[in-house]
């Protein structure tokens, strides 16, 4: 790989995590000189990571030479996890299907320790555990154009998801609907799998559209 490339490559993965985990929030201009001198690269590999945002529609470049961060609208979400529950709630049912039982009761246990996991580790400690969750539905899975599928709306629901990150409350409440459906996986029920992902998405989407409508009346008053 080529030091250009391995540039792009670097200031991509850094820039994606800032916005994904909103330390850039939604709306920021991205600016090639400010950004260029805070990560230490030239502007060709900027440009080149920036180019790889836009496409993931992380970052929009269509109104001039500066990017901006893009935003997280009510609708936008909306339509994320109407996709996500048709993608989630099939893949729940496959996983009842396919699963090893054994991983599935661990994770549960993980969720049901989700109080300590906040306490000793914060947000950062729960959502890896959230990340175990994704990786064990993948392998149950056994379907690689899913899988893919899956993967392509996360960074996307990840960025929605972290939203709740200021509610504890939803997090421990999150993480019990999450034991659920991993004990509906692990005893291979198909049809309670899929009913406990329906309650915990549609529980989600809730959450998120009311932080998303709280930070608009609080923009709108201040």
């Amino acid at each position: 790989m080529s030091r250009q490339g391995t540039a792009s490559d670097r200031v991509y993965a850094a820039l994606r995590d800032d916005i994904v985990s909103w330390r850039i929030p939604a709306g920021t201009p991205l600016s090639e000189v400010e950004l260029a001198e805070r990560l230490g690269v030239s502007r060709t590999p900027l440009r080149a990571a920036l180019t790889r945002l836009a496409l993931e529609g992380l970052v929009d470049t269509s109104r001039g030479r500066t990017g901006v961060v893009t935003e997280m609208s009510a609708e936008t979400v909306a339509d994320l996890f109407e996709l996500r529950e048709a993608l989630e709630v099939h893949a729940a049912r496959l996983a009842a299907q396919r699963r090893d039982p054994r991983t599935f009761e661990a994770l549960a246990t993980e969720f049901d320790e989700a109080a300590a996991v906040l306490h000793d580790g914060g947000a950062a400690a729960y959502y890896a555990v959230i990340g175990r969750f994704d990786a064990a539905l993948d392998d149950a899975i056994r379907n690689p154009a899913l899988r893919a599928s899956l993967a392509a709306t996360r960074t996307h629901l990840v960025r929605a998801r972290r939203l709740a990150a200021d509610n504890p409350q939803r997090l421990l409440q999150a993480a019990a609907e999450h034991a659920a459906i991993c004990r509906a996986v692990a005893a291979g029920d198909e049809s309670l799998a899929a009913a406990a992902t329906t309650v915990h998405l549609r529980a989600s989407l809730a959450t998120i559209l009311a932080t998303l409508s709280s930070r608009s009346e609080g923009r709108r008053s201040s």
